[in-house]
């Protein structure tokens, strides 16, 4: 299921899309109840769904079963696509915490050993944008990078997570662009200050629930810089596993329903080409991943 938070003549709204229709989920729901003489109580903020995660899943999925049987009988309950404004999915993580150097490939374009633990930094939530959103050049960077990530967005409150339970506790699957101003961030020695900068980490346009993707590490992962291909892989290139990245955190802190994990970048971002690559007022990024979709962002 790809669950959303869009904006239509100015409510945000919780959607469930399907290819390219977004369906209402509150007037899903609505309609639900009326049909079947019932009283499913309903969250329509996606923070809110993915902290309560399974109470109201169980919910969520109902009323999803209930109207794909039911499509015809349906009425104002769906809009296209291109009809809405996509937000980000969900804006409150209590962590965003990001993972450095895990694909070979990225690694391979440094000249550098592949680290032997997970390399762990942090963004702040207050740099989350969404689909169609500004990224906004900071004054003091001339190396603004961009990388495309596959996000983990987590379900379940959880410590010392063994790796055979760890996806348990997924909610599910987004694309997060770590934009990165490079001057700043080498400069720093450490990364978070370079990587935190508003605006800094568009992520969508949907989440897709972990009973949706069959193996997240085998998906495509691409990105464009204004039409031209520059980031193009796969998470099977990754070092070390979502599994392992979530036993191996949860050894130190306390995972919570809504915090988020971006898994590292792949090959190609702009400050190890050469010549070097940087984002400049006007540009147009845009990654895809496979079964999951398209987060496009222009830069000012």
């Amino acid at each position: 299921m790809k669950l959303l938070t869009f904006q239509h003549n100015g409510q945000t709204k919780v959607g469930i899309q399907k290819e390219e229709t977004v369906y209402d989920l509150q007037k899903l729901t609505e309609q639900f109840n009326q049909a079947n003489d019932e009283s499913l109580l309903m969250e329509y903020d996606l923070d809110s769904i993915v902290i309560q995660n399974e109470e109201i899943m169980e919910s969520i999925i109902s009323v999803w079963q209930w109207a794909e049987k039911n499509i015809d009988s349906l009425s104002g309950v769906t809009y296209k696509w291109e009809d809405v404004k996509i937000l980000a999915p969900v804006n409150r993580p209590g962590k965003l915490v990001c993972v450095g150097n895990n694909y070979m490939d990225h690694c391979i374009e440094q000249d550098v050993e592949p680290p032997k633990k997970p390399m762990i930094f942090s963004k702040w939530a207050s740099c989350i944008i969404g689909p169609d959103d500004v990224i906004k050049l900071p004054e003091e960077s001339v190396q603004v990078d961009y990388e495309a990530e596959l996000a983990v967005v987590i379900g379940k409150k959880g410590k010392n997570i063994t790796e055979e339970e760890a996806l348990d506790y997924v909610f599910g699957y987004t694309i997060i662009n770590d934009v990165s101003a490079r001057d700043i961030q080498f400069e720093d020695v450490q990364w978070v200050r370079g990587k935190s900068y508003d605006t800094f980490a568009p992520i969508g346009p949907v989440i897709v629930t972990k009973d949706d993707i069959e193996n997240p590490h085998q998906l495509d992962i691409t990105l464009e810089l204004n039409g031209e291909k520059l980031q193009d892989s796969n998470t099977t290139n990754l070092i070390f596993d979502i599994p392992y990245i979530i036993s191996y955190l949860s050894k130190g802190f306390t995972f919570e329903p809504g915090d988020i994990i971006a898994t590292g970048t792949p090959h190609g971002v702009g400050v190890f080409r050469d010549p070097q690559v940087f984002l400049k007022s006007g540009d147009t990024c845009k990654i895809e991943i496979e079964n999951i979709g398209i987060l496009e962002n222009t830069i000012d």
